[in-house]
């Protein structure tokens, strides 16, 4: 008995093996009888000769073809991330600015009182849009290849650019979702959302919205805004003549603008006209009286909106108000208009009489008074030309500009201006940084070391005492909002930031250590007065980034570098000035980022298209047109000291200019700041102003006269 149980336990085993080997053939056998079936079956389909190599051509392109097809999607995912926010949240405001003395600047959003439903614009506008931007608009679907073929064939044949390929609803995903900015990433995107606002709107709505959407210049967005501006009248009531001049200036608001240059824009509605004519949407006989009697404008004068500031504060607007239920809303800004004028002076003349003999076309200033407030901000060369803002957008590598991160740390670890440092070649992995001029000093003092912009020592002090992620910490706590890669290149400033970053950054020094603030709204009142916000009142006060000591020890040293430094064409005329410059690698970019104890201004030179300047520094034109805009900033002025430099001898160190060989000095005359007040008055206004604000309320008449 005792033997039964194991044998019966053996015989189940040999009967599970026999199972499992008898079914793994059995399946393996049918298996191959499968194979051969459908191998003789496909045998019939086997091509020989042309045919063969037809079809295998044919099957590495479904390969390829599914493979571009996730390539496609991956790209696409990018664009559509776009249409998830809240794309028609502009029309949802009406806004009306004003700059820091309470007078009209501009106007942001939708105004509501001026758009124009579609169905009672005038049919002679819509015809003169479609035959100069997209005859075949009714015809494709968000991108015309047969338009982009002839466009790139008229090209070729006249050597340049003389026809676009875009069409109206490319333009309009650039102008709802996207910026003027440059790049393949932003053309991929701009084609998948062509083909999103296609499957989501009709064409009637994608015409409606471009009409309404599209800056036209004078500050002006939309068709019926432009013809308010341009002729005084509701668009409903334009001529043939004026829909022509209109339609022109989609492409070229600021060339085009009649208000700046009438005979160029007469031309250009004359070549509408003649679109009119090609496309067969009117005959040469309907025409003839609108080239005869050509358009005439408003006189505006010199009016111009300080449009990139306006850009920018409306997106704050809208973060800021998202939460009132009142959208029409009258904002007052910290712009100063006379200081915005200068600044954008400063960079036309600039980049006029240096532009072409130092290669840069581009430019971007932001102006931060101590306290937080933007005076000034332009962020490129021409609104009219490129609504992209590099002041507050265009990321940059700030080059030497970024060193004032180290260097903090290293104040807050203990060292100082006169510690001895060594300069030295030194590596880090791979990477061996290089000074200019591949030369090096031995032990200097850190004061020198930043004043002459050595690039060994920010590097030895991040690797052997400092680390990396305090000073990324750093950049982050003074106001740099740009993301910032853990690289061991970033002590020499190879991660991008805005100019705004750096003015923000930059402004904690004259601040003593504390939050700069940056902003650009004072004020958010409705149309009844009521104040919705204030500043002042709804923000929270500065916190301290930097200690007291560490930003008075930096101010020491950045005080050195307009005088014996590389900055030295920024010195303001009897004005302490700080300062650092910064050129990136391949002469890309050039900054000059500076300040007093009033004021603190960021300023970029570079092509949008990465291309080299010739041999531009931080210290030539950034420096240059730093001192003419900060020169007018002072004028009539109580000057601040800047915490922590209580003896300015270095002032007494007049600045030698490291003039280029052939370099002309600017032509322009320095910018006069108009006196309306003294210093004494205005002292006494901003006292008495305190006084007010700070006086107890009145008690109640009819309270006090009971008692």
């Amino acid at each position: 008995m005792t033997d039964e149980k194991p044998r019966r336990r053996r015989h189940m085993f040999l009967k599970i093996d026999a199972w499992l080997d008898s079914t793994l053939w059995n399946a393996g056998f049918r298996a191959g009888e499968i194979w051969e079936e459908l191998t003789i079956f496909f045998r019939r389909f086997r091509m020989r000769g042309w045919k063969k190599i037809f079809f295998e051509v044919l099957g590495e392109g479904m390969t390829l073809g599914t493979a571009g097809a996730v390539v496609m999607l991956a790209l696409a995912k990018p664009a559509f991330q776009e249409t998830e926010k809240d794309w028609r949240n502009r029309g949802d405001f009406a806004v009306t600015f004003l700059d820091r003395y309470g007078n009209v600047i501009g106007h942001r959003g939708i105004i509501h009182e001026n758009s124009v439903p579609f169905e009672d614009l005038p049919d002679n506008l819509v015809k003169a849009v479609l035959a100069t931007e997209d005859r075949r608009f009714f015809d494709h679907y968000g991108i015309d290849f047969i338009g982009l073929f002839r466009a790139l064939s008229e090209n070729a044949k006249a050597g340049g650019v003389v026809q676009g390929g875009s069409t109206l609803t490319q333009q309009l995903a650039k102008n709802l979702f996207l910026t003027n900015e440059r790049s393949i990433e932003r053309k991929i995107k701009e084609a998948f959302l062509s083909l999103w606002l296609e499957a989501n709107l009709s064409k009637k709505d994608i015409l409606s919205l471009y009409l309404d959407r599209a800056y036209m210049g004078g500050g002006t967005f939309g068709a019926a805004a432009a013809a308010q501006f341009y002729f005084g009248k509701s668009v409903r009531d334009i001529n043939l003549a004026e829909a022509a001049m209109l339609a022109g200036l989609f492409k070229a608001p600021a060339k085009y603008a009649p208000h700046v240059n009438l005979p160029a824009a007469r031309g250009r509605a004359n070549e509408v006209l003649s679109n009119l004519v090609q496309s067969g949407l009117m005959s040469e006989g309907q025409v003839i009286a609108a080239r005869r009697n050509p358009a005439s404008v408003v006189d505006r004068g010199e009016q111009e909106a300080p449009d990139f500031f306006l850009d920018w504060a409306f997106d704050e607007v809208q973060r800021i108000a998202a939460r009132f239920p009142e959208h029409s809303l009258i904002v007052r800004t910290t712009l100063d208009p006379g200081l915005q004028k200068v600044a954008e002076a400063a960079v036309a003349n600039t980049l006029r009489d240096f532009g072409e003999e130092y290669k840069v076309k581009q430019a971007a200033v932001v102006t931060v008074e101590n306290g937080g407030s933007v005076r000034a901000m332009v962020g490129g060369r021409d609104y009219g030309e490129s609504q992209f803002n590099r002041a507050t957008r265009g990321l940059r590598q700030p080059g030497s500009s970024f060193k004032i991160y180290t260097y903090a740390v290293a104040m807050e670890a203990g060292l100082k201006p006169d510690s001895m440092v060594v300069d030295a070649p030194i590596s880090w992995g791979n990477w061996s940084p290089k000074n200019y001029g591949n030369s090096y000093a031995g032990r200097i003092t850190l004061t020198t070391a930043l004043a002459k912009s050595i690039n060994t020592i920010p590097v030895r002090l991040v690797k052997e005492r400092l680390g990396l992620d305090p000073v990324i910490k750093m950049a982050k706590a003074m106001g740099v909002e740009s993301p910032i890669r853990k690289d061991v290149t970033i002590p020499l400033g190879t991660s991008e930031v805005t100019v705004m970053d750096q003015a923000t950054a930059y402004a904690v020094l004259p601040a003593g250590g504390v939050q700069s603030r940056r902003h650009g709204i004072a004020e958010i009142l409705d149309y009844r007065g009521r104040v919705l916000y204030d500043f002042d009142r709804d923000e929270p006060p500065p916190r301290r980034v930097l200690s007291e000591e560490a930003a008075g020890y930096m101010n020491q040293m950045l005080t050195k570098v307009p005088y014996i430094g590389t900055g030295r064409k920024a010195a303001l005329d009897g004005i302490l000035t700080a300062g650092k410059s910064g050129t990136t690698q391949a002469y890309r970019d050039a900054w000059f980022v500076g300040f007093t104890g009033n004021f603190t201004t960021a300023v970029w030179f570079g092509n949008d298209d990465y291309t080299s300047t010739n041999n531009m520094t931080g210290g030539s034109l950034p420096a240059m047109t730093f001192k003419t805009i900060m020169d007018y900033a002072h004028q009539g002025m109580a000057i601040r000291p800047i915490p922590g430099v209580l003896e300015p001898a270095v002032m007494a160190q007049k600045p030698v200019a490291q003039a280029k060989a052939g370099e002309r000095p600017p032509p322009d005359p320095a910018f006069v700041r108009p006196r309306s007040l003294s210093v004494a008055s205005t002292r006494i206004l901003r006292d008495l102003a305190t006084m007010l604000r700070e006086a107890k309320p009145l008690a109640d008449p009819q309270k006090a006269a009971s008692l």
